[in-house]
């Protein structure tokens, strides 16, 4: 993505099609056999046919171009977090503090700002009566 020489685009358009059109099918007959099948076969049974569904409609979708795109995202975010530096205990609690300071101050400087513009339209509507 960032640095890669981007897929060839066309390929297989038919192809990744079919593949999208079957992962979405094999999600809705998970779940057609979750309410199909109520009352006569176990609910811990009727779960995994849905979880089934899930994902073998997951694993089609992830041999699609647009599949091959979201692993190699996901992959590069992974390296991507292991760059990040995250605060220490410490740190996260004091910027927390301060978060919730600001935030109590600039709430009452607009609920000033509500007051004093409500007192003036009402003093301005009321005027001369």
């Amino acid at each position: 993505m960032n640095s890669k020489v981007e897929h060839s685009k066309g390929a297989s358009a038919a192809g990744d099609i079919a593949k999208y059109v079957l992962a979405i099918a094999l999600v809705v007959a998970g779940l057609v056999a979750w309410w199909w099948f109520n009352g006569q076969w176990a609910t811990p049974l009727r779960s995994l046919a849905v979880a089934a569904g899930l994902v073998l409609g997951a694993v089609v979708f992830l041999t699609s171009s647009k599949g091959r795109d979201t692993r190699e995202f996901l992959a590069e975010s992974r390296f991507e977090m292991r760059k990040v530096v995250w605060p220490t205990r410490q740190e996260a609690m004091r910027t927390t503090w301060v978060v919730i300071v600001v935030v109590i101050i600039l709430s009452l400087i607009l609920a000033a700002f509500d007051f004093a513009i409500k007192a003036l339209i009402e003093l301005f509507l009321n005027f001369g009566r």
